[in-house]
C-alpha cells in the first residue's frame, strides 16, 4: 500500500515574508525572532511586558523589519487590534507563532480557581485566541502560512506536581493534531513546539499575574521559590530553540521536539496506553460503524515522513 505523500511546506520560501510571534520579546520567542530576521523576514514582537519589546528591539538587528506591540494574549478585543495593526506593519503574516506562556507548578492541593484561569487563560487561551484572530486573515490573503503553536514535551510526558501547566500542554498539542488536515486543505501548515528545558525568564512568572488572580491563589509562595531558582547551563539556549523552532515550522512538522532525552519515556507513557486496551477480539460491525474514529491521516503522513515513505 503507497504511502501519502507529506503535504507541501507553506512557508518553504522565507525571504520577504513576516512573523507575528506572541512572547516574542524574550526567550524562545526573541530566539524565534531572530532566526526568522537572518532568514529575510519581517516580524511583528508581541509582548506583554513593555520593556522587555524595548529590549528586543534593542538586541535585534532588523531595522524596519521589526515591529512591535504590546499584547495581553488573554485580551481578545486587544488581539483583534493587534492583527490590524500587523497587516499595516508588515503586511501579510505568514507565520504565527502562538508561543507566549508562564510557568504553571505547584501541588494540586495547592491550586485553586484563580490558578487554572490563569493558567489555562495564558497557555491554552493564548493559543486559542491567536488561532482564532489570525485565521480568517490567513485564508484571506491565500499566500500559505504556517501556525505553530508552543506546547512542552510536558504535553506528551506529563511529570507530578505541575497538572495545570501539562493539561495545557497537552490540550495545545491535541489542537495542533486535531486542526492539521483540515487546513492543511486549505495551504495552512499546523506544527505543534514540543520543547524540553531552555534558559528563558519564565521563572518570573509570579510577577506578572494579573491582580484578579492573586487573592484566591495558592501557588504564590511556590512562584516567589521559583523567581529565585537560576537557570542550568544544562538547558538549551533559547536562540538555538528559536531556530530549531523556524525548521520545524519551515518543514511543515507535525510535532517539533527539540531534546531527544525525552524519547524513552514519552515511548514508555505510549506503551502503558496500548497496554491498557481490552485483550479482545474487535468488534467488526462495530469498527465498521465508528470508522471515522478509528483513523486520523495526519499519523500516517507523519509516519511516513520520518521513515522516508
Amino acid at each position: 500500500m503507497a504511502q501519502p505523500a507529506p503535504p507541501p511546506a507553506p512557508l518553504a520560501e522565507l525571504d520577504g515574508k513576516a512573523a507575528f510571534i506572541t512572547g516574542g520579546a524574550s526567550g524562545i520567542g526573541l530566539g524565534l525572532a531572530t532566526a526568522c530576521l537572518a532568514e529575510g523576514m519581517r516580524v511583528v514582537l508581541a509582548d506583554i511586558r513593555r520593556d522587555h519589546l524595548d529590549e528586543a528591539v534593542a538586541h535585534l538587528d532588523g531595522g524596519a523589519r521589526v515591529h512591535t506591540v504590546e499584547l495581553d494574549v488573554c485580551d481578545r478585543q486587544a488581539f483583534a487590534r493587534a492583527v490590524d495593526e500587523a497587516q499595516r506593519a508588515v503586511g501579510n503574516v505568514h507565520l504565527l507563532a502562538a508561543n507566549a506562556g508562564i510557568a504553571m507548578s505547584g501541588e494540586i492541593t495547592l491550586t485553586r480557581f484563580a490558578d487554572w484561569d490563569w493558567g489555562l487563560g495564558v497557555l491554552l487561551g493564548g493559543v486559542i485566541n491567536a488561532i482564532q484572530s489570525f485565521l480568517p486573515y490567513l485564508l484571506e490573503h491565500g499566500e500559505g502560512a504556517q501556525i505553530v503553536a508552543t506546547g512542552s514535551t510536558s504535553g506528551v510526558l506529563p511529570i507530578s506536581r505541575a497538572a495545570i501547566y501539562n493539561t495545557a500542554k497537552a490540550a495545545v498539542i491535541t489542537l495542533c493534531e486535531s486542526i492539521r488536515e483540515e487546513l492543511g486543505e486549505r495551504n495552512i501548515g499546523v506544527s505543534a513546539f514540543c520543547p524540553g528545558p531552555v534558559a528563558t525568564n519564565i521563572r518570573e512568572t509570579g510577577s506578572q499575574r494579573p491582580e484578579r488572580f492573586r487573592d484566591d491563589s495558592g501557588l504564590r509562595e511556590v512562584e516567589a521559590r521559583l523567581a529565585q531558582r537560576p537557570n542550568s547551563p544544562l538547558w538549551m539556549d533559547p536562540f538555538e530553540c528559536g531556530a530549531r523552532m523556524l525548521a520545524g515550522a519551515r518543514a511543515n512538522e507535525l510535532y517539533i521536539f527539540t531534546h531527544p532525552e525525552f524519547r524513552d519515556g514519552v515511548a514508555e507513557r505510549f506503551d502503558a496506553i496500548l497496554a491498557s486496551f481490552p485483550e479482545e477480539p474487535i468488534d467488526a460491525e462495530r469498527a465498521q460503524a465508528i470508522g471515522f474514529l478509528l483513523h486520523n491521516p495526519v499519523f500516517t503522513e507523519t509516519l511516513a515522513r520520518h521513515r522516508g515513505g
